[in-house]
């Protein structure tokens, strides 16, 4: 019997914890674990509080991003990114549909702020991203949604759409810890990341999830406002972020501990240079790189604006780029990717 495309995609999220397996480390939990969540070591040798207050100093002339707009955001002004000093949250909550492996059984702990620092045209978040609708939180207040998040049972605390506020996000961490957070942290990020910033961020993140949208800089010119360095900024900063914390690792039940976590977002008529991309992790990343290429692009926000990119990508636009994939050997891939790719295949042979 056939089955609906929407269908199936609500059954592989059940079948697919069966294919995790090339994503697992070789060894136990506990072997995995140990020196984990990283900021618990930090806090441990006297680092992160120093850590805290060195981003902290950042938002009274803002240089949080690659924009550096020099805000001061102490005394109220809002810069590129129209963020006030204290973090503003959408929506916290366990999400099911992120990488399997930060799923789990019980979820991934997600923390949606408000405002950007990339603002797409193509935006499917810009109601939060762009229009900063959300609540003003304490840092103390950010601090108790985490420890709602572990207490309910959430494999990780993700962070999405964080770079902004990542000041707060490291009080809140410390206070958190405090009250016993012990989870793994998620940096969920566009990539737009300045890599004298990510430093902070060593040894405080244990699971870097970026994209990387673009390859090319006249594409990043023409659908991000004034960030034609996307491209460049992004390659720089992923390669920091894997230099930081490696490889992906999971536990011995499949979710993830450390390790980046990369992510495409396949887009119509090949303008995010699908190809370039797979050439450039194949040559500058371990061809065992955790990678998802994403297949949910829809046109919003201004999108309609841009006819190239004003429609969803095609059956055959996605199987090219996985097929891409296999030619270079990327070798571990999100397991939805392979499901989606099997799904694809299957409806071309009808």
């Amino acid at each position: 019997m056939k089955i609906t495309r929407r269908e199936f995609f609500k059954r592989s999220l059940i079948v697919s914890s069966s294919l995790l397996f090339d994503t697992r480390a070789v060894f136990g939990a506990n072997q995995v674990l140990a020196g984990y969540p990283g900021y618990a070591k930090l806090e441990k040798e006297g680092k992160l509080a120093q850590k805290v207050a060195e981003a902290n100093a950042m938002f009274k002339e803002c240089e949080l991003c690659p924009r550096q707009c020099g805000a001061n955001r102490l005394i109220g002004e809002n810069g590129f990114c129209n963020a006030p000093a204290h973090p503003m949250v959408y929506s916290a909550h366990p999400h099911y549909g992120e990488e399997v492996s930060l799923v789990g059984k019980k979820g991934s702990g997600t923390i949606f702020f408000s405002n950007c620092n990339l603002r797409c045209v193509f935006c499917q978040n810009w109601p939060i991203s762009i229009k900063g609708y959300g609540k003003e939180y304490t840092n103390e207040g950010l601090a108790d949604i985490m420890i709602h998040l572990q207490k309910i049972g959430c494999h990780n605390i993700n962070l999405v759409t964080p770079t902004h506020v990542m000041p707060n996000i490291l009080s809140a961490v410390r206070l958190a810890f405090m009250k016993g957070l012990r989870l793994p942290l998620v940096y969920n990020t566009s990539g737009y990341e300045r890599v004298e910033v990510l430093r902070i961020l060593d040894g405080i993140v244990d699971i870097y999830l970026p994209d990387m949208k673009f390859m090319d800089t006249d594409m990043a010119d023409t659908y991000f406002p004034e960030a034609s360095d996307y491209p460049e900024v992004a390659q720089k900063a992923i390669i920091e972020m894997h230099r930081q914390v490696g490889i992906h690792l999971a536990d011995s039940e499949g979710v993830a501990v450390r390790g980046l976590m990369l992510r495409h977002l396949v887009m119509p008529n090949r303008i995010a240079g699908t190809k370039t991309f797979i050439e450039w992790v194949a040559e500058n990343l371990p061809k065992s790189t955790y990678l998802n290429i994403m297949h949910q692009y829809a046109p919003a926000y201004k999108a309609f604006d841009y006819p190239e990119i004003s429609r969803r990508i095609t059956v055959q636009e996605y199987l090219a780029a996985m097929q891409w994939a296999a030619e270079y050997g990327l070798s571990n891939l999100d397991p939805h990717s392979v499901l989606i790719k099997k799904f694809y295949l299957k409806e071309l042979k009808g």
